[in-house]
């Protein structure tokens, strides 16, 4: 899951090295190369059957499907609109709603550490989102929140699924969500601009920071419960912010990297002492 969010986190320094791709075209072109890749993925690693399972999945799997059209549409629109910071704060707020719907639709006995892990990243979160947002950066924030609010529905109906004990392979959902989105994305993104440096970085985008990691992170659905999956993915967060200061030249400001070690902090605490139980 950690590697999972490493190649999440690539998405901000990439999307700022494009020349004339903006907007709803970004992520036409990303989930194009992303249902293009799993077409390939999915085969390979699960036979040809799996794509049937996308018609027989039922209704769980269309969820998840919807959900992973709103977080791959929602969050390149989002970078286009502010600072790649302001996004992944934005989206951190990942970790209390995933355990919210948790607690409410499959109540999940949540660990009294890691509720303590998430409060202390909340402070962190609040702070590094205090400092970000502006008039200006409004509807930037407004979008990126429809990608932590998508999360925590797609998590909760994975688990909810296994914990019924349906055998639904929520995988091809991922597929699912990746073509749902090029349909929604592709009125809006014409005319197409992009040149063929962009459309390369985009394709890059669609295998390595989509298509591998959210069939991985699905994968990991079944063994970790959804809150400690939602806490590990903010590590995004600060993988994205240092990325995009390093690769892009955004400079985070200090509460962004003061709130970001408070994030780090509560997740290393949280899964070491999870670790010694289970030794």
């Amino acid at each position: 899951m950690v590697a999972v969010t490493l190649m999440w986190s690539i998405a901000g320094v990439v999307t700022r090295q494009l020349e004339h791709a903006r907007s709803f075209e970004l992520t036409f072109w990303r989930s194009l190369f992303t249902a293009l890749s799993l077409l390939v993925i999915l085969p390979v690693w699960q036979g040809r059957q799996v794509l049937g399972q996308v018609r027989s999945g039922g209704l769980m799997l269309w969820i998840s499907g919807l959900c992973w059209c709103v977080m791959f549409t929602a969050f390149m629109v989002a970078l286009t609109l502010t600072t790649v910071a302001n996004v992944l704060v934005t989206m951190s707020v990942g970790p209390f709603l995933t355990a919210m719907m948790a607690r409410i639709f499959i109540g999940h006995r949540i660990p009294l550490r890691t509720w303590i892990a998430i409060l202390i990243a909340g402070v962190g979160i609040g702070f590094m989102y205090a400092d970000q947002v502006t008039g200006d950066q409004l509807t930037g924030t407004l979008v990126a929140l429809c990608v932590p609010v998508a999360s925590a529905v797609n998590w909760t109906v994975a688990q909810r699924s296994q914990s019924r004990g349906a055998q639904i392979d929520l995988v091809p959902a991922v597929l699912v969500g990746a073509i749902l989105s090029v349909a929604l994305t592709l009125p809006l993104a014409v005319p197409l601009q992009a040149s063929a440096h962009d459309v390369s970085l985009l394709a890059l985008l669609g295998l390595v920071q989509l298509a591998i990691p959210c069939t991985l992170s699905v994968v990991c659905a079944r063994v970790l419960k959804a809150p400690e999956i939602a806490l590990l993915a903010t590590l995004e967060v600060i993988f994205g912010i240092a990325l995009a200061w390093l690769g892009a030249g955004e400079v985070p400001s200090f509460t962004v990297l003061a709130g970001g070690a408070l994030v780090l902090g509560a997740l290393l605490v949280n899964e070491f002492i999870s670790w010694r139980l289970r030794t």
